[in-house]
């Protein structure tokens, strides 16, 4: 019984590993340094301290999709003002995590907030960092403050905002990283900012306590190259800028690791095996290469998802 309980406890802690490892926070102490990369003269993605952020600056005011981990609100702040006077109007956010959302509450309580239906609910529940309950920290962040950054506004499938050359259209296209990932479209500009449900060429965090699906995700991917029109580049979540053919390529990928699960699972093999026989195709010889733990996890995912 004791053994039990030492491989339980080892196996929590694993997990929750896997979970904190992708969303690695800067240390308390360190610069934090924002990058800033032009896109368009109106566009700009800024690096460093969580998920990329864009900033898309419109007629009356500023724009920005995610604003990184806790204490990064400021500084996008200060390098906003840096590229234009104009205020702050609008925070969306792609989906619930700790690096993407948790800048929020440092903006002015004016802004309006915009998410998914379902990355409200999860950011309603969501603790401080990396989803972890800290001892002696409040269960969560947007409590902690109020209120202050929660969304305020949501869609379920579509919505626009502003027009003309200031018109963003949000979509949702089904779970995948989560089950309220937003992708934003700068149609004039001929841009889409996809959140982590395209987080960069690598094995996807699936993130089954928010709804995220391994089964999905291709499905999703796909909707989204197939339905989206007229965007050259993908602001992905924390990656490099990507193309279109790069989106249908991730999907194709994503869709390869969900064939292989299944196929090995109706074969009758384990997770454990699954995990330690997949090797990453050679056509995606470009693609990060993915930590075993990240592996199992998906494969674990997938298998219960096609009980």
């Amino acid at each position: 019984m004791r053994r039990v309980m030492i491989l339980a406890i080892l196996l929590a802690v694993g997990s929750l590993s896997i979970v904190a490892a992708s969303f690695q926070q800067p240390a308390a102490n360190a610069p934090k340094v924002v990058e800033v990369e032009k896109l368009k003269d109106n566009l700009f993605m800024l690096k460093g301290g969580g998920g990329n952020t864009a900033v898309f600056i419109t007629t009356n005011g500023v724009v920005v999709v995610d604003t990184k981990n806790p204490g990064w609100g400021q500084p996008i702040l200060d390098k906003i003002k840096e590229l234009t006077p104009k205020p702050v109007t609008t925070i969306i956010n792609t989906h619930t995590h700790g690096d993407h959302v948790s800048g929020n509450v440092e903006f002015p309580a004016t802004v309006d907030v915009v998410t998914h239906a379902n990355t409200k609910e999860n950011m309603a529940k969501m603790a401080p960092a990396f989803g972890i309950a800290q001892q002696g920290t409040p269960t969560n962040i947007f409590t902690a403050n109020n209120g202050r950054g929660m969304a305020k506004r949501t869609f379920t499938d579509k919505m626009t905002l502003g027009s003309g050359n200031d018109r963003i259209d949000l979509y949702y296209f089904g779970r995948g990283h989560t089950n309220g990932d937003a992708w934003v479209v700068f149609p004039a500009l001929r841009v889409m900012h996809a959140g982590d449900i395209f987080s960069g060429k690598n094995l996807p965090l699936l993130d089954k306590n928010n709804g995220g699906s391994g089964v999905a995700i291709p499905d999703s991917l796909m909707k989204a190259y197939n339905t989206v029109k007229n965007v050259d580049s993908i602001i992905t979540g924390h990656s490099t800028v990507m193309t279109f053919n790069d989106l249908k390529e991730y999907s194709e990928f994503n869709r390869e690791f969900l064939t292989y699960v299944r196929d090995g699972k109706k074969a009758g093999k384990s997770i454990d095996a699954l995990a330690k026989e997949w090797k990453q195709p050679a056509k995606y010889a470009s693609y990060a290469a993915p930590q075993e733990a990240r592996v199992k996890a998906n494969v674990e995912v997938i298998y219960e998802e096609i009980k």
